[in-house]
């Protein structure tokens, strides 16, 4: 008995850890795709397109992913920059269409690769103050995180079931809340208009696009998608494998991101990072008890991922017939704990608290300004805001013996000087 117990105990080892990398990949791509869809229609890619770079992104982040597991022996998970799909969303079409996005994802995998190069570049971005980059991804993320709300009430018979799913889901399983909201959509979408599975089976297909340089996609595009994928996902997803005490190497893993980004750009995938919120699903503990053990679920998880890609023709069609507005209402279900943590980041610290709104209010304004995006205006602003605001001492909390009396308070008034 004790021999068959210990055979069960070591096949559940083994087991383990290849069952948390396919829910770690599985999690991954339904809670998120319909953002990078979301963003790359956005920016004018056609159906072909964006369902090339829901594939060719798939495929760079999963073989990253192998690669550094195998060379590294960690739980090093490599995913899409879904902030860097909200800032794609939000931007939208820029001058010289979707071959200029493509051209912007060039220079950011290029930018990507310059930060494992040359370290200075890498600890500028560290060095942008965290108020100011939450403050402008919690912008970039507003305008999708309302979409439930406009579903609810344009379309109420189809948004209230996902809804009410993934409510219930975040209380007693979070992790699954937003796949289970997209399968309800599906079933709704389904039953509401049985024609939107219409080339549901498409072949995945890649596409190559030419890439076109121009200004207003560098700085509207390249630059702020450099930006968020650097603050908002490499940066948290070294801080969740230090704490789960692995020693990352930045550098290979920069260079390996960066050259990825630019080998798949073309095919309209717009960039690939680190984990930072799946991570901790293949270098936590239920992954594997063993911490040595649990790259195996990290590169389970890259397997699954370029599995996944494989169904970006049929996910791609779907999506494109269904009710835009509640395909958008999936994604903002699936960012609105992003949402909550970078406006909860941006207003933490009081001395940078009015320069993170100001770079929140430019950004959620989306504003289009000689042909660059609100992103890059929204860190400007708050930049300008912080460097006049140096120097001035934060203002004095105010202490209950500040406030005047009153009926419920009745403090003494201590007297003036002419009753004194």
């Amino acid at each position: 008995m004790d021999a068959e117990l210990e055979e069960d105990r070591a096949v559940g080892r083994v087991v383990q850890p290849v069952l948390a990398g396919v829910v770690t990949a599985v999690v991954g791509f339904a809670s998120t795709f319909a953002v990078v869809l979301a963003g790359l229609r956005a920016v004018g890619a056609d159906e072909r397109q964006a369902a090339s770079g829901l594939l060719a992104v798939c495929v760079a982040s999963g073989a990253t992913t192998l690669v550094l597991g195998l060379r590294h022996r960690i739980p090093i998970s490599i995913a899409w920059s879904t902030p860097g799909a909200a800032l794609l969303a939000a931007t939208g079409a820029v001058d010289g269409g979707f071959a200029a996005a493509v051209g912007a994802f060039l220079v950011t995998g290029a930018l990507i690769i310059a930060a494992g190069l040359f370290p200075a570049l890498g600890r500028a971005i560290a060095a942008i103050p965290r108020p100011i980059a939450a403050a402008m991804l919690a912008g970039v993320l507003l305008n999708l995180c309302l979409a439930p709300v406009r579903a609810l009430v344009d379309v109420p018979l189809l948004a209230i079931p996902v809804v009410l799913v993934w409510a219930v889901l975040s209380r007693f399983a979070r992790s699954w809340a937003v796949p289970a909201a997209l399968v309800t959509a599906v079933v709704v979408i389904v039953l509401d208009a049985p024609e939107a599975l219409r080339g549901a089976a498409a072949a995945p297909e890649l596409t190559l696009t030419a890439p076109v340089f121009t200004w207003q996609a560098l700085v509207s595009l390249a630059l702020p998608l450099f930006l968020v994928t650097m603050a908002s996902q490499n940066v948290p997803g070294m801080a969740v494998l230090q704490g789960y005490g692995y020693t990352p190497p930045l550098r290979g893993i920069l260079l390996g991101t960066g050259v990825a980004t630019t080998v798949a750009a073309p095919f309209g995938s717009h960039a690939v990072n680190l984990a930072a919120i799946t991570a901790a699903l293949a270098a936590g503990p239920d992954a594997h008890p063993d911490p040595r053990r649990r790259w195996i679920a990290s590169v389970t998880a890259g397997i699954g991922m370029i599995a996944l890609g494989l169904g970006a023709g049929a996910a791609t069609a779907f999506v494109l017939g269904s009710p835009p507005v509640l395909v958008e209402a999936v994604a903002g279900l699936a960012l609105l704990g992003a949402l909550g943590s970078a406006l909860a980041s941006a207003v933490a610290e009081e001395r940078g608290r009015e320069a993170a709104v100001v770079t929140f209010a430019v950004t959620a304004s989306g504003v289009v300004l000689l042909g660059v995006g609100a992103a890059f205006w929204g860190l400007l602003a708050g930049g300008l805001m912080l460097a006049l605001r140096r120097g001035t001492p934060p203002p004095t909390p105010r202490t209950p013996e500040d406030r005047p009396p009153t009926e419920s308070d009745p403090r003494p008034v201590a007297p003036s000087a002419a009753t004194r």
